[in-house]
This record gives C-alpha cells, sequence and structure tokens, in this order.
C-alpha cells in the first residue's frame, strides 16, 4: 500500500518530478538503498533524494533484442589502471532513460563480466558511471511518437574505453541480473500507477467533452455509444487500480519475488487500459484530440511506448502463464 501512496496520478506531465518519484529516477534510488555500498549511497542516493541530480539506466542495446537481458553484449572488464584496479566499459546503449537530461549525474550501467560463465543470469553486472566520465558521449535523444518525453527522455549513448573505480561496481560480479530483477519490478508498478492517473484524466476529459459538446441535436453525452465507452472506461480503470493495490499490497508483505506474477499482471493491464481508455476520449474530442490543445495524443504515446518499457507485454505474459501453468505440473 505504501508504494501506491507515492505517485498514483500523472494527471500532471510534471507532478511525478516535483514529488521527486519519476522514472527512472525512482528505480535507481531503490537499486542504490538495496544494492549500493554505503559510499555510493553517500555519494549518489543522498543527492537523488534531494533532487539536485538526476541519473539514467543503461541497459537496452540496439544490437540484440534487450527483453531478454541475457542477450546484452556490452562488456565490463576488470583491469589494471593508473590508479590501481579499474573496470573497462564497452558498448553501445540506447533507450536510456534520463540520460538526455543536463542534470543527469550518473548511470547505473548494465554489461557482461563473465560472458563465459555456463549460467546465463551470472554473466552480466551493474556498474556505476558518472557521466562526465571520458569515453562517455550522449549520441542523441530520441523521440516517442514525436514528442520529446521531457523533462528526463530516452537517450543514445556510447562508451568507448570508459574506465571507473573497482568501488563502482553494484553489489558484486556476477549479481547483474539479480539487480535488474530487483529494480524492474518496483519499476513496472511505477509506471502502473501514473497510467491510472493518466486514464482518470481522459476518462475525466471525455466526461466534460461530451457533456458540452452537441452533435446530431443532443449532447454527446446522450449518445448511447459514448455513454457505453464512459462506463467501460470506468470499469476498466478501477479493474486495473485494485490489480495494482492487490500486487503493491503483496510486495509489501511478501516480497517482491513472491509478487512477480501480479506485477507481471498488472504490467500488461495497465498500458493497454489506459491506451484504451485515452483512445475513448480522442474520440469524443475529434480533432481536437489528436493534436496539443489537449494532452491525450502524449498520454497516448507514452501509454503505448510502457507496452514495450521494463519488458514488452508478451514476456510478461509468457511468464504469467508458465508460473500459472507450474502448479499444476507435479499434480
Amino acid at each position: 500500500m505504501r508504494r501506491c501512496a507515492r505517485s498514483w496520478a500523472r494527471s500532471s506531465h510534471f507532478a511525478p518530478e516535483v514529488f521527486n518519484c519519476d522514472a527512472p529516477n525512482t528505480g535507481n534510488m531503490e537499486v542504490l538503498v538495496r544494492y549500493g555500498s554505503p559510499a555510493q549511497q553517500e555519494e549518489w542516493l543522498v543527492p537523488l533524494l534531494e533532487g539536485r541530480i538526476r541519473s539514467g539506466f543503461a541497459m537496452t542495446e540496439p544490437a540484440v533484442a534487450s527483453s531478454d537481458a541475457t542477450n546484452i553484449e556490452a562488456r565490463i572488464e576488470r583491469v589494471k589502471g593508473g590508479k590501481g584496479d579499474e573496470y573497462l566499459i564497452n558498448g553501445r546503449k540506447w533507450w536510456t532513460s534520463g540520460a538526455p537530461d543536463p542534470r543527469c549525474k550518473i548511470l547505473i550501467f548494465m554489461g557482461k563480466t563473465d560472458p563465459d560463465n555456463p549460467s546465463r543470469h551470472n554473466q552480466q553486472s551493474m556498474i556505476l558511471v558518472p557521466m562526465d566520465t571520458p569515453g562517455v558521449t550522449r549520441v542523441r535523444a530520441f523521440s516517442v511518437f514525436g514528442y520529446d518525453h521531457a523533462p528526463h527522455g530516452h537517450g543514445e549513448v556510447d562508451f568507448k574505453d570508459v574506465r571507473v573505480p573497482v568501488s563502482n561496481i553494484l553489489l558484486g560480479e556476477g549479481r547483474g541480473f539479480e539487480i535488474a530483477q530487483g529494480r524492474l519490478g518496483p519499476g513496472r508498478i511505477h509506471h502502473c500507477m501514473r497510467l491510472i492517473g493518466m486514464a482518470e484524466r481522459a476518462l475525466e476529459l471525455m466526461c466534460r467533452r461530451a457533456i458540452k459538446r452537441v452533435a446530431f441535436h443532443k449532447p454527446v453525452a446522450d449518445q448511447g455509444v459514448t455513454r457505453e465507452r464512459i462506463a467501460n472506461a470506468r470499469m476498466l480503470i478501477d479493474q486495473a487500480r485494485l490489480l495494482t493495490l492487490n500486487a503493491a499490497w503483496k510486495m509489501d508483505t511478501a516480497g517482491n519475488k513472491l509478487a512477480k506474477q501480479e506485477i507481471a499482471m498488472i504490467k500488461v493491464v495497465a498500458p493497454n487500459m489506459a491506451c484504451q481508455v485515452i483512445d475513448w476520449a480522442m474520440q469524443v474530442h475529434g480533432a481536437m484530440g489528436v493534436c496539443d490543445d489537449v494532452f491525450l495524443a502524449d498520454a497516448y504515446a507514452n501509454s503505448r511506448t510502457l507496452r514495450f518499457a521494463d519488458g514488452p507485454d508478451e514476456v510478461h505474459r509468457n511468464a504469467i502463464a508458465r508460473q500459472e501453468l507450474g502448479r499444476y505440473l507435479d499434480k
């Protein structure tokens, strides 16, 4: 329940940042809280919590299907450097959330420290990379359906012979996949909370527009199809809200690992729900719904993008089905 109190709404684009619970910073803070050393927390977590700096998360790569995190090819190699033991980092990341923000001072980077490990889930590590480290290059910022996703955005970042101290490793070599799972679980439910807020605002706009607009000699709100969509929107939003509350409750009481099915379910349900509700709201607004006079087009772009972010629908559905089937395999 505590999680749901953080950020129910994204009815305002800047609200998550105002309350310092925007992506990717919330997830990065949780990583530092759970897996960071005292020194790492002092240097990076404290200023993040105080909102003095921003951060980025560098996991996805352009050359591989990153929905399977074991595919990543970026390398983190331990070498002897001029200042003692260091890690040498090489690779290219994209859709690195937060990287284009000029206030971004630190990246959490995922790469392979042991590519020959027989366990594909023990090959990866995560490491802290300050943005001003030589060899880190912001290549470009991405737009999302033409929007820049301010204030943080997503970017492509090149890492060429980047050297950072050994002390920057998180938790230890080979623990990257474990950290990723621990980070993405809470991150997914944060997205779902914001999606519910967007859908609520879309429904409000739809109702207000339907009451005021007259077509064929009566308010649009009196059209049967409009009322059906309003009713369905309310049901879909409340269903998603209850699923999110249930996932949050299980995370708080049983832990993220035992709540993985509930997290996966809401990560599928919430973006699809928001896309549908926003689409209905756009339809009621007519041409206005697809321009920037109202927030609906931007909200739709955001909702549709979240069917990819933190794992695509297909991956989550597969995980849900696998866990459900597992209940009966030995029976």
